[in-house]
């Protein structure tokens, strides 16, 4: 069958290399892809924005199964625009990506349903009084956040009450993230780890898969601003098994109970960003498609035909509930352009590449890439997600391998992390100190 996979990024990048594995597929295209990509699809002059005319695109290639990679066009009913039409895509309709759409979507269904996450109140700007009374009676410091989509812009954490009323003023009066800055949602800060859990659903049955952890922050020790996503490694040890039962009985069978309760059931990939604090896991928020850089851990990982659960999942019909991992780990260093988040240049050459491109133990995703005659330049601030593969489960080998990769790979400027996976490194020495 013929495949449209919608996006540019590193995520789409790797839906296309898992994807382009199953003995299903004859044709994979992507709009509008990146140079990485266009190695293995058809690249499709469109942009993941378009929603009309990919439909016309789909129709009039035989396109048997449609992926969408970001949330913006999901957030916009591009599923609900294919369905309307009779085509099958793999994502959530508008009325259930309300879960990432909207944070007071989010924080209103998780009280009503009794899924656990952070004290929190909404305000619009006619509601001043109400937003400072609230402020100054949370039991921790605030976290601002605006309610709609805003590129992981959107989320202030402030030392005090005062600072947090600022940021609201600030936010109301500029105007500066539109539409999604028009109510803001506060809640009480959150001590713990952060991590984030994956499952594929047919609105019905739940099929999890491994638990990652991302990177945000733009320096060394979760330090600087925060990014997209600065890499990421899977599985991640701070999700046990015990754990992992606790969230999907806890957190994620509510969910999903929930959404088909309220007449929205929800389709597709769900990522619950957590926060594991000493009393449990709780929810800091809902994304309505993969990670990124999470897939790039993530899909490598999964030991299925994903074209098929894919199908699967866009008729309805999720045939299983549990699916087959490799041992790994997988490990991913995202390199950026120099001023990522901040400001950055691009067009800078990149070098290396064809050195990696007979391994078996690194995967290189791209990002924000693009050719230029025989030339592979930037196009981006996160340009490559470098992924080393293990397969005897030791997670210091596999970082040590993803390194080896990154070091071999040049552009003017670059820079990216040097601890990604360290983190997960204490559990493993703690589990040997005790043995």
């Amino acid at each position: 069958m013929n495949l449209l996979v919608v996006g540019s990024g590193g995520r789409e990048h790797a839906l296309v290399w898992k994807l382009k594995q199953s003995p299903l597929v004859e044709t994979i295209y992507c709009a509008p892809g990146n140079a990485g990509i266009g190695e293995t699809a058809e690249l499709v002059d469109i942009k993941s924005s378009d929603a009309h005319a990919l439909l016309e695109f789909a129709q009039k290639n035989d396109i048997r199964l449609t992926v969408v990679g970001p949330e913006q066009p999901l957030v916009d009913g591009i599923v609900d625009l294919f369905r309307e039409h009779r085509l099958r895509i793999f994502g959530p309709t508008r009325a259930a990506a309300r879960l990432e759409g909207s944070k007071a979507f989010a924080k209103s269904f998780m009280h009503r349903h009794g899924i656990p996450t952070a004290q929190s109140g909404t305000f619009t700007q006619g509601q001043l009084k109400e937003l400072q009374e609230f402020v100054h009676r949370l039991p921790a410091k605030p976290v601002v956040k605006v309610d709609g989509l805003a590129a992981g812009k959107g989320v202030v954490i402030c030392d005090s009450a005062k600072d947090a009323i600022d940021v609201c003023h600030e936010i109301f009066e500029t105007k500066s993230f539109g539409v999604a800055g028009e109510r803001i949602v506060i809640e009480e800060y959150l001590e713990g780890e952060e991590a984030s859990f994956f499952i594929l659903t047919d609105g019905k049955s739940i099929a999890p898969l491994s638990a990652a952890q991302d990177h945000k922050r733009a320096s060394d020790g979760d330090r600087g601003k925060n990014t997209g996503g600065m890499g990421a490694y899977a599985p991640a040890p701070i999700i046990t098994e015990r754990m992992r039962e606790r969230i999907i009985a806890e957190i994620v069978e509510p969910t999903i109970e929930g959404m088909r309760n309220e007449g929205t059931p929800y389709e597709g990939c769900l990522f619950v960003g957590l926060m594991m604090t000493q009393r449990g896991p709780k929810v800091l928020e809902y994304n309505c498609r993969f990670g990124d850089p999470e897939a790039q851990v993530l899909l490598p990982l999964i030991d299925e035909d994903l074209a098929m659960l894919f199908a699967e999942i866009a008729a309805g019909s999720l045939s299983t509930t549990t699916i087959k991992q490799r041992l790994g780990p997988a490990v991913c260093v995202v390199m950026a352009s120099g001023g990522y988040p901040g400001d950055y240049e691009i067009g800078k050459e990149i070098h290396g590449l064809e050195l990696l491109q007979e391994s078996s133990e690194v995967i290189v995703f791209h990002a924000g890439t693009k050719r230029e005659g025989s030339k592979v330049v930037t196009s981006g601030g996160r340009v490559l997600g470098v992924t080393a593969v293990g397969s005897d489960g030791n997670l210091k080998r596999t970082i040590s391998k993803a390194y080896e990769a990154v070091e071999k790979i040049s552009f003017e400027g670059v820079h990216y992390r040097r601890d990604i996976g360290k983190k997960g490194l204490k559990y493993f020495q703690a589990k040997q100190a005790v043995s």
